[in-house]
């Protein structure tokens, strides 16, 4: 029997990783080819030349003397970390299937625990920024979620307060295979939510299966095409063809979200949905995972802890 292509691909290993970024020259290196692929470019004049200077980690323009490193106004600005750290956490999040936990983290790369999960949420925010810019296209699976249950003595289903909404999309090709994938936090299943989650995350012309929630005809405001098929509840709503993948990726993600990080804050699960999306939208190209997260963290601007900690993130 033929293996999975996918499943076993070559990957990127530790010692490639070690090899390529083990040391603070070469990952500075990698992060100016990257964040400069075109030679250096002050940002506050495009000019192209400048000077290295010895006593601090900064590159100043020659015409208007600005100084700026590889990480300022980056997703890295400020950091006090090594930069051998910050690749090897990128590694260990980006290649780990089912997430790697903050206090894993921790102890992979011997920092304090608010240093892990403060670096942990950074990386996930580059991903769901990343993925946030690139709609789904084609032909689409889409079903309401839910993370989280009732408190004893409160609501049930879908009026539980203690439940958050998410929208959760498959896209498919022509052989009804998943390609990509969405899940976003919503703040209910409304008309409105919809139509600006489509607007912001779907393509013109695609096509999207629905169950009969009301709610979901709003895509059509996006110039997508809408089909709906009343799955009438229930286990065996959830075998539906039309829904397999969908429903087989909502299952996936609860399953890793308990059993790698038992319990997620609400308004953080945002950032914990992006993460799973981000890994399987380029699971077909694990060698060139940190060299393209790189890429996109360089173009994402800083957040601090203060924000990370308190922010809420919808559609």
């Amino acid at each position: 029997m033929s293996k999975n292509q996918v499943q076993y691909q070559k990957g990127y290993s530790l010692l490639e990783l070690f090899k390529d970024y083990g040391t603070e020259e070469q990952c500075t290196k990698a992060l100016f080819n990257w964040k400069w692929p075109q030679g250096f470019s002050c940002p506050e004049c495009s000019t192209t030349s400048y000077c290295a200077l010895k006593s601090r980690k900064v590159y100043q323009c020659n015409h208007c003397h600005h100084q700026t490193s590889v990480t300022s106004g980056t997703i890295f600005a400020s950091t006090k970390l090594p930069l051998t750290r910050w690749f090897l956490a990128i590694h260990l999040i980006t290649q780990a299937k089912t997430g790697i936990s903050s206090l894993s983290l921790k102890r992979a790369l011997g920092v304090s625990y608010n240093t892990a999960w403060s670096m942990k949420q950074k990386i996930m925010q580059v991903m769901k920024e990343r993925d946030d810019s690139q709609p789904l296209s084609g032909t689409i699976q889409v079903d309401d979620a839910y993370y989280g249950g009732e408190h004893r003595g409160g609501k049930r289903g879908r009026g539980s307060e203690n439940k958050t909404p998410f929208i959760a999309a498959v896209s498919t090709n022509e052989e009804g295979h998943p390609i990509k994938m969405n899940f976003t936090v919503l703040k209910g299943f409304r008309l409105t939510e919809i139509s600006k989650w489509s607007k912001k995350h779907l393509s013109k012309g695609s096509v999207v299966v629905s169950d009969g929630l009301a709610c979901f005809k709003a895509v059509t405001e996006a110039q997508c095409e809408h089909f709906s098929i009343v799955t009438g509840g229930g286990p065996e709503s959830v075998k539906k063809a039309q829904f397999i993948w969908v429903n087989t990726m909502i299952g996936n993600v609860k399953n890793a979200i308990v059993g790698t990080y038992h319990a997620i804050r609400a308004k953080h699960l945002p950032r914990y949905l992006a993460e799973f999306s981000y890994r399987f939208n380029r699971r077909f190209q694990l060698e060139d995972m940190l060299s393209r997260f790189a890429y996109i963290a360089l173009r994402t601007p800083p957040m601090s802890n203060k924000i990370l900690s308190m922010a809420e993130l919808y559609g």
